[in-house]
């Protein structure tokens, strides 16, 4: 394994002006690799901090901008030499990543560590300062709920979570599940047979898997009971003991299935809920059991609420501009 290279040694100014940053890299090759051809990546970074990043052989010196975008050129730059030290590849998608990530992050937060989840496929890191608190909350608490819009990742880093736990024998199953809102949790009506009938409702949660397992080991772990894949309706009853138990899509739960769904928690098991309040597809005046929960077990302990914001959207940016146009609108028919 790579060793992890350590934070980069900042090196004396030298005749430069005042308020400048001048970083120093003790190994080329990496710095190379945080460069990028024709020094793109360095480029990428100047353009969303507005801070001139100045190559000098194995130096950069950061000038312009504000103090706080100096500060946060650096710890960016810091975060992916560490990385490509590591062996990961330093592309577009980290780049901008690492950059939201510390964009988001408060100033007394961006010095500390980035927690890391590693699958067999790959490694997933935070990209936002609400991934970061999702992925610290998720490793402290048996029950954690992730809140917020769509494409903050919070049934990605779930299930990654969950896949990270199995691997590492913390749990012995892994079970993903969602309510089939949309058939009423009425199922016999559709056609085909039970797997067939619920599997168009599961299918972000078999997606999640497939990244980060191959096809093959994921088939036989879903053969073999080790990863489970199920309805809502199909937890009733059950006690759930050391297992990663993910509901996905809880805004569309009643308070009673919710309720349900919380009392299969069993001995050495974790628990994640996701849902986006925004999205409910309840009936008129059924309240959202995910709401429900979140208000009553919010200052439980042992229990943790991460609230996702605009900020925290990884989509493609139009996404994340979709969202702010439909809340805008929304706040603006409240106002009418």
């Amino acid at each position: 394994m790579t060793p992890v290279q350590q934070p980069l040694t900042k090196a004396p100014d030298a005749g430069g002006r005042p308020g400048d940053i001048t970083l120093a890299f003790e190994d080329n090759r990496i710095a190379g690799i945080l460069f990028g051809e024709h020094d793109r990546n360095l480029a990428l970074i100047e353009h969303h901090t507005g801070v001139d990043i100045l190559p000098r052989g194995n130096h950069v010196t950061l000038r312009g901008g504000t103090q706080r975008a100096r500060a946060l050129t650096r710890d960016v730059l810091e975060e992916l030499y560490r990385r490509a030290g590591q062996g990961h590849a330093i592309d577009t998608a980290e780049v901008e990543g690492v950059i939201r990530l510390f964009a988001t992050l408060p100033v007394e937060k961006a010095q500390s560590p980035v927690r890391e989840i590693r699958t067999r496929r790959k490694v997933i890191r935070p990209r936002s300062a609400g991934q970061k608190t999702y992925l610290d909350a998720l490793a402290a608490n048996e029950l954690v709920f992730g809140v917020g819009p769509a494409g903050t990742g919070k049934t990605y880093l779930a299930v990654a979570h969950g896949i990270a736990l199995l691997l590492a024998g913390e749990v012995e199953r892994l079970i993903l599940s969602r309510p089939a809102v949309e058939a009423g949790e009425q199922l016999g009506f559709l056609p085909g047979d039970m797997k067939e009938k619920v599997d168009p409702y599961l299918r972000p949660l078999y997606d999640a898997l497939h990244d980060m397992l191959t096809p093959q080991r994921a088939q036989r772990m879903m053969a073999d009971g080790t990863i489970e894949i199920a309805p809502l309706a199909f937890m009733r009853g059950r006690t759930l003991s050391h297992a990663c138990v993910i509901l996905d899509e809880a805004q569309n739960t009643t308070a009673m299935q919710m309720k349900m769904f919380l009392t299969r928690l069993g001995e050495g098991a974790r628990m994640i809920i996701t849902g986006d309040l925004s999205q409910i597809d309840l009936p008129a005046g059924v309240k959202s059991g995910l709401r429900d929960a979140v208000e009553k077990l919010s200052r439980v302990e042992g229990v943790a609420v991460v609230r996702f914001s605009d900020a925290d959207i990884v989509r493609h940016p139009l996404v994340a501009r979709i969202v702010d146009a439909y809340e805008a609108a929304e706040k603006a028919e409240d106002q009418a």
